[in-house]
């Protein structure tokens, strides 16, 4: 595998008119330009990802997932951008390339599969959808009308070889919208694939989907017992004690989908998974989490943060505070810094004081989004 992906978001976003970068604002559970990185990265398609950012931008910079991403300054235009983002990755001498805009953060992974598999047999693939509406060209005084039926609105990603690509930068002119002009205007073996209506371009704030927030509450307790496995915010923790349950007894993850559920009204954890029911013995907390997850993300809801409470007086919840946040981050995904965790003890007071239990309270809000 010897894919690129570049990410274009260097533009000055005029029409967006908002005080915050559209590549920054957030949208949905993230901001709008980690949907497209992270697909990308999830996928496991591609061997480097680039992003032509703004240099004007660099503050909000540090709020991108970078990990496994090169970022350089874009040009003045989106042609400049990609060539700039072509040359970079010439060192990696990639097969393939798939160019996209970071104002679409909707498209599938189902769209990358389709495009990768179009570049066998063609020197491009393009994703297009059709016009639902009647269409009129003014030409000079005259009003002509066109047959919707070979009209096509063009989408990103686009894939390209990237050799055949490269040679045709040279011709990039003011009537280069996109890249795949080029291969069009080169005669070049392209192939219009169907696109994804939900892969729609934000160019307004108008584009941004109508969202409501709701908040639940979720509270779990457990019994600490010697030769149990203790398990917390979905990681196996070494302690000389356990806790007592009918799954894994994670006090954690089990106030977190609770919380969820509140959040969404979809009932509670006893409900969905009733401790009268066999196949939930023992079963792992974070099977029962990607479960509720899964449900959540039917009905569009997202979440925006957790906060969470563990009450206990072992094991020392600052010392694996910052491995229970990475592990509920990916669990929830959600960002990290959207995670917040607060150590309480009893003060040796009742039975959480005297190591006989562990509680946890967490707090989430939910963002529902209405498209």
């Amino acid at each position: 595998m010897n894919n690129c992906f570049i990410i274009l978001a260097a533009g000055n976003n005029k029409r967006f008119k908002s005080k915050i970068p559209k590549p920054f604002v957030q949208y949905k559970s993230d901001i709008l330009i980690n949907h497209s990185i992270n697909k990308a990265i999830l996928s496991k398609k591609f061997s480097n990802i680039v992003i032509a950012v703004n240099k004007n931008h660099k503050k909000y910079l540090k709020k991108l997932r970078i990990n496994k991403i090169k970022l350089i300054n874009g040009g003045r235009t989106r042609a400049d951008s990609a060539k700039k983002c072509l040359q970079y990755i010439r060192k990696f001498n990639p097969s393939n390339v798939l160019i996209h805009d970071a104002a679409r953060p909707n498209f599938s992974f189902d769209l990358i599969t389709k495009l990768l598999k179009a570049l066998k047999s063609n020197d491009g693939a393009i994703p297009v959808v059709r016009s639902n509406d009647s269409l009129k060209l003014k030409k000079r005084k005259k009003i002509i009308n066109l047959d919707r039926k070979n009209i096509f609105f063009s989408q990103t990603p686009q894939a390209f070889k990237y050799k055949v690509l490269m040679q045709l930068q040279n011709k990039i002119n003011k009537q280069t919208t996109d890249d795949s002009t080029l291969l069009i205007n080169a005669k070049k073996k392209v192939k219009l694939i169907k696109g994804e209506k939900k892969n729609f371009k934000i160019t307004t704030l108008e584009d941004i989907p109508e969202k409501k927030i709701f908040y639940g509450i979720g509270f779990d307790v457990h019994r600490l017992v010697p030769g149990k496995k203790m398990y917390l915010g979905g990681i196996k923790i070494k302690s000389k004690l356990g806790t007592l349950g009918h799954s894994d007894g994670d006090p954690v993850l089990h106030a977190i989908t609770d919380a969820i559920l509140g959040a969404c009204k979809m009932g509670d954890i006893g409900e969905k998974f009733s401790d009268k029911n066999k196949k939930y013995k023992n079963i792992r907390s974070t099977i029962l989490l990607n479960k509720v997850m899964k449900d959540i993300r039917l009905k569009n809801f997202h979440i925006n943060n957790i906060d969470i409470n563990i009450i206990t007086e072992t094991p020392n919840i600052k010392k694996i505070k910052k491995n229970l946040i990475l592990s509920i981050s990916k669990l929830c995904k959600i960002h990290s810094d959207r995670i917040n965790i607060k150590g309480k003890t009893a003060e040796k007071l009742g039975v959480i004081g005297k190591e006989k239990a562990i509680a946890c309270e967490v707090i989430a809000s939910i963002q529902k989004n209405y498209v």
